[in-house]
């Protein structure tokens, strides 16, 4: 058996494993599952017999006993090729074990009958240096695996970028393999103090990262063998516990069930739907470990990848390209795990504020008329909303940067009145350009062409898929010369139909075709020798060829950076446009997305269970940083019931981004069009969410600057309480709000989860004192559920129809006292649309705070814009006992105390840019 020595940064410059005795004769130790466990017992025949008859039998000769040594959940896939029967003959050709099990659930994968034996081989870690920030090693496997192109030596990377993060790539040794072009920190010196242990086995080559305070082991990759052939890289490992979330993107529960799951990762158009690889593609995750630690893991790779989970609890990684690029995160908080990513990723950009008011839109609105007639009729009812859309119906046979000059004539006019009430218009693009126009008559192809901007075939001409307006071009994004080309198309449609924002869409990117219309050619990059569990089984499915070229790479190593690509161009256009903050919405990401775009979560049905899986969708992307998300309220496809709607417009208004949208040939779902009672819902709803806006604000704010979440779990406010880690029908804003919405159709209240303390009501500031409970609370169709956490203070504002009017408005300020009658809150505040406010300096910051019945409102940094607000009312939930009298200033003030323990101070009338202090007493 080997035997395992610590790593530190203290360590000599040469160092060495020696063998406990000879250890050739002893099992390898990577099966043993997640701690340094050595299993030394020989199994009898009888033993073996036993597990024969449990295990159901097996066919044909029965397998060596060193491969009943292996737990069912322990068992690593030795052949995870899909579609086809595995047998025994088939799995020993791989040497590997063959042992049957009961066949799972249709549609479920279970234990692999064909798996790696204890002593499969792997590689060898023949020498292992001391760096300036870490180490380098060799690898050597010194026998075949069973993937072609095995590649022989690795190169091991070791840094310790920070006490927090740790950096481990490995790579071919001898020749340069694709690497994700992304941006990412070189740190100059090696983490100090860092928080983890780092061991590593020589023969067989394994990694076990542990954490010091706990010794909780996160990660150890001797559970299975490493495999790194050119086309498919294989690493596993055990996980510390079951609590794991992220790997998107995937319509699932929030936390990812380990029993037998695989995820891939492969961007796809295709409506939301268990199982599928989604639109998206972001390989992290996070874990939760006992006793409330978290860490996470990124592999920064961007081909065709999946993740197998398994019981044990264990992991496997499976891509088929590039190399194994991993940061590992220590948290030891979740909130600090994602601010650690973020650190890697970078942080997301701070939206205009207009960009978190309500969004309406639909495909079907006929013509401009009919979209100006829904944004006078939203006036008229004084629902508030700040952004109208339009789908691909403005477009002239769906082309890009073109107008349908017959139904959408009075598009112009439509947005300079938009612009005259104080909102913003946002619309459509797609990445195919048309193909099919006459020569001369449509620039974006002409000039597209001319410059060589397309996806190319691997003859060297463009590739032609279908997509709206028939044959298409696909742009290609990697080319900077692309990125001007794009500029200059929305230069010219900006200055005949001013838009505020882009809606990029099918920028998978979605082909109506299966590669192009000429089909794929043969080929390694199109039939590659593994192809990970993709929808429709092939990467060529409903979107181009992956041995397109691009400028950066091939097509099989950038799919799933397409639609990262677009939103950084599009981003880019918007700013040198408009010189002002750039409001981008995109259908496909990528890691680092955040600072280019936010994302909707796809074209979902009008159904309940839609509206429920919309939560997991938010707050997975809140790990993925990109904050900036929501879901089509109310559904895009199906008819949406009044009672659905109703409740998905109260459940909307809580999502960082809020959109109510329809498709084409569907009853209209706009708040309008509903019974005066169930408008009035709407309404309310939406006027709450615009009283928070200061709030919501001031949380994208701290997203931007250190990578908060800002729809977040209960966990990561209450990591300790294990009742948290599996909730995802409830969500907070920021530490603050807790929103607890109904999700199920013909209920008049609705049960949550209070952590433990007290919660107040956000409507009245009635007080629950909560163990840390499932409550039933009152839900009548026109009310939502919210508590403010004790201890807050929350930044509220007498909210309008829009963002322009509300932000004129006057402050009121929720004091939520904790049990101790102490509160903290901040608020950030600006223009609302300027760039880099908070670099430039052109912005004001307060903090609130209260102890011992005192209110301080403290100015940090201040600007021109807070002269311009004023604080109105101070609001103060949980004053134990009547106060005799209140003092602002010093100066005696009018309250008034009502029985529920609220105090409040109205007709402050205090500008923004001043500090003061209230008292009671």
């Amino acid at each position: 058996m080997k035997s395992y020595q610590k790593l530190t940064t203290t360590q000599p410059a040469a160092c060495r494993v020696e063998e406990e005795g000879a250890g050739r004769g002893k099992l390898a130790p990577w099966w043993v599952g997640s701690g340094l466990l050595v299993v030394s017992v020989l199994l009898s025949a009888i033993t073996v017999w036993v597990l024969r008859q449990v295990s159901g039998g097996w066919l044909g000769a029965t397998p060596p006993p060193k491969c009943f040594l292996v737990p069912e959940s322990r068992r690593f896939d030795c052949y995870p090729e899909r579609h086809m029967v595995v047998t025994q003959e088939l799995c020993e050709r791989r040497g590997c074990c063959f042992i049957q099990t009961p066949p799972p659930a249709e549609g479920k994968r279970g234990v692999p009958w064909c798996f790696y034996p204890p002593d499969f081989p792997s590689y060898t870690l023949e020498s292992l240096n001391q760096t300036a920030l870490g180490m380098v090693g060799l690898l050597v496997r010194r026998e075949k695996a069973y993937y072609p192109r095995d590649i022989e030596k690795l190169r091991l990377d070791v840094e310790f970028e920070t006490d927090t993060r740790l950096h481990i790539k490995i790579t071919d040794a001898a020749n340069p393999r694709y690497e994700v072009p992304l941006d990412v920190p070189r740190v100059t010196k090696r983490a100090e103090n860092p928080i983890y242990t780092l061991n590593f086995s020589w023969d067989p080559f394994g990694v076990l990262l542990q954490r010091k305070a706990t010794g909780a082991v996160l990660l150890n990759t001797t559970v299975a063998p490493l495999i790194f052939a050119d086309q498919f890289l294989q690493i596993s490992t055990s996980l510390p516990s079951k609590f794991l979330y992220g790997l998107g993107e995937h319509r699932d529960s929030f936390l990812h069930s380990l029993d037998w799951n695989t995820l891939t990762l492969w961007a796809r158009d295709v409506s939301p739907t268990e199982s599928f690889n989604l639109y998206g593609a972001h390989p992290f995750y996070l874990l939760m470990e006992e006793g409330g630690d978290a860490h996470g893991v990124f592999l920064l790779n961007s081909n065709a990848m999946e993740v197998a989970l398994q019981p044990a609890p264990g992991l496997t990684w499976r891509t088929i390209g590039g190399v194994l690029d991993f940061y590992i995160f220590l948290g030891p908080d979740p909130n600090m795990v994602i601010q650690q990513y973020q650190q890697v990723i970078g942080f997301p950009a701070m939206p205009p504020l207009w960009a978190l008011g309500f969004h309406l839109c639909r495909w079907g609105y006929r013509s401009s008329n009919e979209t100006w007639q829904i944004v006078r009729a939203m006036r008229n009812y004084q629902i508030p909303q700040d952004v109208q859309w339009n789908d691909i119906d403005y477009m002239d046979g769906y082309r890009d940067f073109t107008l349908d000059s017959q139904n959408f004539a009075s598009l112009p006019s439509l947005v300079q009145d938009l612009h005259k009430h104080g909102q913003h218009y946002v619309i459509i693009l797609d990445p195919g350009i048309s193909s099919t126009s006459p020569r001369g008559s449509y620039w974006p192809f002409d000039e597209g062409l001319r410059r060589g901007l397309f996806l190319n075939t691997t003859q060297g001409q463009p590739l032609i898929g279908k997509v709206w307006p028939g044959f298409t071009a696909f742009a290609d994004f990697s080319n900077p010369d692309t990125h001007q080309w794009w500029l200059e198309n929305l230069q010219h449609f900006h200055a005949h139909v001013p838009f505020d924002g882009l809606w990029i869409d099918m920028n998978e990117p979605s082909n109506f075709v299966d590669g192009s219309e000429d089909g794929c050619p043969p080929g390694d990059l199109d039939s590659p020798p593994y192809i990970p569990a993709v929808l429709g089984d092939s990467l060529s499915a409903k979107t181009v060829c992956a041995s397109a070229k691009q400028k950066a790479s091939v097509h099989y190593n950038l799919h799933n950076l397409y639609g990262l690509m677009e939103a950084k161009a599009t981003a880019s256009a918007l700013i040198q446009i408009r010189g002002k903050r750039p409001f981008v919405i995109s259908r496909s990401t990528f890691p680092s997305q955040g600072r280019y775009s936010g994302h909707w979560l796809g074209d979902n049905r009008s159904q309940w269970k839609d509206m429920y899986y919309s939560i997991p969708g938010l707050l997975s992307f809140s790990l993925f940083g990109i904050p900036l998300v929501g879901a089509d309220i109310c559904g895009l496809a199906g008819r949406a019931s009044e009672e659905l709607c109703t409740r998905w417009m109260q459940l909307g208004a809580f999502y960082p981004f809020a959109r109510n949208h329809n498709n084409q040939n569907e009853k209209a779902q706009d708040p309008t069009v509903f019974s005066p009672a169930a408008r009035t819902a709407m309404r309310d709803v939406l006027l709450t969410r615009y009283s928070l806006l200061p709030f919501l604000y001031t949380l994208f704010h701290r997203a931007h600057l250190q990578g908060d979440t800002v729809a977040r779990p209960l966990f990561f406010e209450f990591p300790r309480d294990v009742t948290t880690w599996e909730l995802d029908r409830q969500f907070l804003w920021g530490r603050s709000l807790l929103v607890t919405p109904v999700l199920e159709p013909g209920v008049d209240s609705v049960t949550g989860y209070l952590p433990q303390g007290t919660w107040y009501d956000f409507y009245t500031g009635s007080s629950v004192n909560s163990s840390g409970e499932m409550l039933k609370m009152s839900a009548p169709l026109e009310h939502l559920n919210l508590h403010i956490r004790e201890g807050s203070i929350l930044p509220t504002q007498k909210p309008g129809t829009t963002t322009e009017v509300t932000r004129g408005n006057p402050l009121r300020l929720i004091v939520a006292l904790s049990s101790h009658a102490t509160a903290w809150g901040d608020l950030f505040w600006d223009d609302g649309e300027s760039l880099d406010t908070f670099e430039q300096g052109n912005y004001s910051y307060v903090v609130f705070n209260v102890t011992q019945n005192i209110f301080t409102s403290t100015v940090l940094h201040a600007s021109t814009e807070a002269t311009k607000v004023t604080i109105g009312t101070l609001s103060i939930f949980g004053v134990q006992k009547p106060p005799s009298k209140v003092l602002l200033n010093g100066q005696e003030k009018p309250f008034s105390y009502l029985d529920n323990q609220v105090l409040t101070v109205s007709d402050l009338g205090i500008s923004l840019s001043q500090g003061f202090s209230l008292q009671w007493l």
